[in-house]
């Protein structure tokens, strides 16, 4: 892929979610505003919106062991879009400590192998990626800080770094849920009253300037050394 300018540069923002008025959604394009003030072409992939089936299938993988292998034409088109993107950006909701299978199945079938892993010289080498996971937990719950940790070393290690990304970084945004749960000592579910009104406002304001902080962290982070 050829050089291109500071003023070129795309960012590839990939939204794994079922519903256009998500909290998922509305932080996904707020990510993809503060992109394009940066200087980004946006390019945003709406997963569901797009009719993407994340169930890996036969024409995925005509021949596993030929790292050059006709991929289907839908996983092509995906893996273009991930060519041209100096940066990556998932903004997905955490289920399970993990990614929905939406996500999971994008990675699966697109970063396939021969494409994003495999090769001596990494095809993806030199991208950047972001991992914006909302999270139901409250910011107070311990629960947040294995989560985080789970996710890096899923995210960051198992997948970015693994296909040549020279910067990984997760940021978990709990409170993401109406009305605040957190898991007791004894393993219940504890759910608070549902916060409106000027609260809730409030409480989306706040949710909005740690999404931010996160991006605006992201896109001045040093990679990380060879």
């Amino acid at each position: 892929m050829s050089h291109r300018s500071s003023a070129a540069r795309t960012a590839l923002v990939v939204i794994a979610h079922h519903r256009a008025d998500s909290l998922t959604a509305h932080t996904a394009r707020r990510t993809a505003a503060r992109l394009e003030s940066a200087g980004y072409r946006v390019d945003l992939l709406d997963l569901h919106a797009e009719g993407f089936d994340p169930r890996m299938n036969v024409a995925d993988q005509p021949d596993w062991g030929n790292r050059d292998k006709p991929y289907s034409d839908e996983v092509q088109d995906h893996m273009q879009r991930v060519l041209d993107a100096d940066v990556v950006v998932a903004v997905f909701p955490v289920y399970w400590q993990s990614v929905p299978a939406l996500l999971k199945g994008w990675i699966d079938r697109v970063w396939n192998y021969g494409f994003a892993y495999g090769r001596s010289k990494p095809r993806l080498a030199g991208k950047r990626m972001l991992w914006l996971g909302l999270a139901g937990a409250t910011s107070d719950d311990p629960v947040t800080e294995g989560m985080q940790t789970v996710l890096e070393t899923h995210l960051s290690e198992g997948i970015a770094y693994y296909c040549g990304f020279s910067h990984s970084s997760v940021a978990l945004l709990p409170d993401a849920e109406e009305r605040p749960q957190r898991i007791d000592a004894e393993g219940n579910l504890l759910v608070g009253d549902a916060v409106a009104g000027a609260e809730r406002e409030a409480q989306y304001a706040e949710f909005d300037r740690r999404a931010r902080k996160a991006v605006e962290e992201f896109l001045t982070a040093e990679p990380v050394a060879a």
